[in-house]
Formats: structure tokens, sequence, C-alpha cells
């Protein structure tokens, strides 16, 4: 079914505008009057027109936006539809997919057993999983179907294989520098020894990686890899807790946080609360094939399994804007979550470089904001979800942000942060 979105959304989106004396209580984070903690209550209001204009134009169906700052919630406000088809208003305790903001997810959890000594950033990869010890580096044949090489056909070029110079790091995955499912040769033979049965897991399929060469030699440069890395890191989780992937994140993450609707899928009882997932097309926004409700209950991605709420989120990265700690409960040291978010690879970007970007482990650095062409602080650090979603965390002006929205319009949360700059009174 394909659905058009029509200017008759603004009549849902205002009934959906949440007032802050009506919020929920979150578990750890304190609601402040935004005049409290220096923002404009009215400039807030910027945040949905910016919203609503991409509700207007057909570009998304709806949103949730949360913002604190100085430790302190100062917005959360719903928008639009949560599904167009039944007319259901947008909730601000929507459940989204959150794809790859479940990498900085994985990226705490290995830096908590980093801290605790039962992980090393330069450990090899195969010090806990053997079979991704001598792999191979996949190597561009010359023209098509050259003799002895793999490939070919509609595909990548054929290839041929050399031995890696060295084994890929946990550092390398943090990082997206591994070459590890990071490209065309890569992804597609990763692709052939992938989930093989429905109920395999990460101890199942991870060692089959193996089987697969990189798409460069460890270190080389910055490619992302936008399942299989993380998948291989919370599988690196798993041996060094002697847990279960969801239950070191239910206990160690999300328990003491107060994530309570934070999960690799979303039971019956919260499917009210889910999210439609929508693409564009040229004859408007269709309904996707891929819903939050079919999210695995047995292989748990640490590349984009989560499923997550905006104030959820925001709980998180408080955490990390506190320097690992909320309310009490510490995760990680402040010099980890500091290290978390230096710049270890001074360019990267799809495809080509993007300025004044670098990233750090498992999180996008601005270290220039006007080369970058955001509006933030110069050292604030987050990530996006392949479906639109996106955090940041601003050092400077102690700002955490969430926008959850479940169509792939990057541009909403550049929007949604130059509302907020505006919004800014000291």
């Amino acid at each position: 079914m394909r659905t058009h979105i029509h200017r008759t959304a603004s009549a849902f989106a205002l009934l959906s505008v949440i007032a802050l004396v009506t919020l929920p209580a979150l578990a750890s984070i304190e609601k402040a009057n935004p005049e409290d903690v220096g923002l404009s209550t009215e400039r807030l209001g910027r945040i949905h027109e910016a919203i609503q204009r991409h509700i207007d134009e057909g570009n998304i169906t709806g949103a949730v936006t949360a913002v604190s700052r100085r430790g302190r919630l100062a917005h959360l406000e719903a928008h639009g539809l949560m599904d167009v088809e039944s007319a259901t208003a947008m909730r601000d305790d929507a459940i989204f997919k959150i794809m790859s903001m479940t990498k900085p997810v994985v990226g705490v959890a290995v830096l908590m057993l980093v801290e605790e000594g039962k992980v090393r950033l330069r450990d090899p990869v195969s010090r806990f999983i053997p079979e991704l010890g001598d792999l191979e580096v996949a190597v561009a044949m010359p023209g098509r179907g050259g003799r002895g090489g793999r490939g070919g056909g509609d595909g990548p070029p054929p290839f041929y294989t050399v031995p890696a110079s060295r084994d890929i790091t946990v550092q390398d995955l943090l990082t997206h520098t591994s070459g590890l499912a990071s490209g065309p040769f890569s992804n597609r033979e990763a692709g052939r020894v992938g989930r093989q049965e429905p109920s395999d897991t990460l101890a199942d399929l991870i060692p089959r990686l193996g089987e697969a060469p990189l798409e460069f030699q460890p270190g080389d440069r910055w490619a992302y890899s936008a399942s299989r890395g993380f998948d291989v890191l919370l599988r690196i989780v798993e041996v060094a807790s002697g847990l279960p992937a969801d239950q070191f994140l239910r206990e160690r993450i999300f328990g003491p946080l107060g994530m309570e609707d934070t999960s690799f899928w979303a039971p019956e009882s919260v499917l009210p609360r889910v999210v439609t997932v929508y693409q564009r097309t040229p004859d408007g926004l269709t309904r996707s094939r891929s819903q939050t409700g079919a999210t695995s209950q047995t292989y748990f991605s640490g590349g984009g399994g989560l499923v997550s709420t905006a104030t959820d989120y925001l709980q998180f990265g408080q955490m990390l804007l506190n320097g690992g700690e909320l309310n009490g409960t510490r995760l990680l040291g402040p010099k980890t979550v500091e290290l978390m978010s230096s710049t270890i690879v001074e360019e990267f970007g799809f495809g080509q470089p993007s300025p004044g970007l670098g990233f750090g482990l498992s999180v996008q650095v601005v270290k220039d904001p006007v080369a970058a062409g955001y509006r933030v602080g110069a050292g604030s650090f987050g990530w996006d979800g392949a479906y639109g979603t996106h955090f940041w965390i601003d050092p400077v002006e102690e700002i955490v942000g969430v926008v959850m929205i479940q169509t792939p319009v990057f541009q909403v949360s550049r929007d949604v942060e130059n509302a907020l700059m505006q919004a800014i009174l000291d």
C-alpha cells in the first residue's frame, strides 16, 4: 500500500504536542522549565516547526524529540503520526527501531569490559574468536572473469586474496578500520556465510566470518561495517563476560539506567507503541517490509538490533555527558568516556572524507562545526540509525539531544539541531 502524507497531518501533530507539565516521570532525569537551564520555551517551539515542515513535505510521518540540558529534561515532544493508515497520533513513549544507534551501546559494553581488564583495545579479535585469526584480504583483479579469481558476475569484479598483515583488533572494530564486512568484496562474501537458520545466534554465525576475506588490510582506512563488525564486538562481550548479549545489556546498562523499553525485540505487550517504518518512493511514503516487531529474538545484532524510546536513549546519552554516571550509577569512568569521544580516526566518510568530522570508539566526533556544517558545539559526538534516528551529546552546551523518526531523512536531525541551538539563552 502506498501512502501519501498531506497537510492534514498537521492537525494530528497539534494534538500530539506534549506540554512539560504532563511529561511522564523519567527514571533518572529531573524535569525543568527551559528557562531554568538557559533555554527559551518560545524558541524551543521551532523544533516542532522544523519537524512539521518535513511532515507537510511528505518526508516523514512523525517524530519524537527529546532534549536535556545541564542534566535536566527541558523538552519532550511527539509530532505527527506513528501510523498513517490508522491515523494514530505519535506518542512520547513510542518505540522505534534504532538500527545503528545500537553501536554506541555496544561500544559502552566493550569499554566496561576494558575497564574491568577482561578486554584490551589492542587485543586481537582471535583471542576471543579463534576463527577470526589468520584472515585474508581481497584484492581486485584487472578486468572481469580472470582465471583463479573469485566473484564476478553482476557484482564486484573478480578478486584474489593475500594474507592479512596482522590480526584485526577490538579497536579496529570500534573505529570501523578492520576491513571486516566493509565494502563490496567483504560484504558479498560475508553474506554467503551469514545466518543459515532463523535460530542462529552470534555464537553460530560469527565464527563463520573467518571464511570471508577482509576488504582491506587492517587499519589501512575507515570504511563502515554496517552490521557484522559490531556483531563481532557483541560476541566478544558474550565471551569475555560469560553472559548472553541481551542479558549483559539488560543487567549492566539498561536496568541501571532505567531504560525499560530498550531491548532486541518488541514484545507483544508493547506493540501498540511501536512506530510503523516507512520508506520514501516516487509515489509518496510506503509502508516498509521491515517493521520493528520482526526483530530477531535469537540473533542479537550489535550493528543494529535494538529498539528504544526517545527518553530511554536520552538517559543513555546523559550518562555519557556526565562522564559515565547517572543518578549515582556509574557505568564508565570519565577518562574512558573521554577516550570514547576522542578523534581516533581523523578523516572518515561514506565514499569521501567528511570535512570537520572524525571518528572515535563507536561514535562520530564533530571536530569543526563550521567545516562540518553542523550547528552543535565543537567536540560533540553521537551517531545515527538507518531509519533516521539520531542522538548527539554536546559537552560545550551540556546538551543531549535525541531525534526519533522511522524514515531515513537525515536532514531532519540537522534541522532539529539548528532549532535547538537558536533556543539557547546562556
